[in-house]
């Protein structure tokens, strides 16, 4: 079986993994990184986002081939329980988050975000968690969260 090599939350990671299984297998059924969720299983929902090379993408639809070479950060890799991110205090604080399916697909988004614009604006946010669906109708929680980090990340 092939190799992939790529870094996974800052650490060189080489998998025997078929080049066409996705990503979202290995991550959960390999590497045991269990924060992006197996959601619709055709890349629309958003549970199963990741950063590849600081971009939020879908992993459900990602072939293994695709992220040979690249920087690939999950939940897990944003923040810790002793260090959490920003982000992960917001959500916490702005209580954003009902049953937890998809909000990990949410935080790497509002990460990936934050990562290329530090200070957006309310409409920027919502257009970046646009694609995330959440069936627990806490949205408006969720854009209060990610503007909070984001100031608390300015002034840090």
């Amino acid at each position: 079986m092939p190799t992939v090599q790529f870094q996974l939350n800052g650490v060189a990671t080489v998998v025997d993994a078929d080049p066409d299984q996705t990503l979202l297998d290995v991550l959960r059924g390999r590497l045991g990184i269990t924060g992006a969720h197996f959601g619709c299983g055709a890349g629309e929902c958003g549970a199963c986002r990741v950063m590849v090379d600081g971009h939020a993408m879908t992993s459900c639809d990602m072939p293994m081939w695709s992220v040979a070479d690249k920087d690939v950060v999950t939940v897990e890799g944003i923040g810790t329980l002793e260090q959490p991110h920003p982000l992960q205090r917001a959500f916490i604080t702005e209580q954003a988050m009902q049953c937890g399916y998809c909000v990990t697909g949410i935080l790497i988004s509002a990460a990936a975000l934050l990562k290329r614009n530090p200070s957006p604006t309310e409409t920027e946010v919502r257009a970046a968690l646009d694609r995330n669906l959440c069936r627990c109708g806490s949205h408006n929680r969720m854009v209060r969260a990610v503007l909070r980090a984001a100031s608390e990340m300015a002034t840090s």
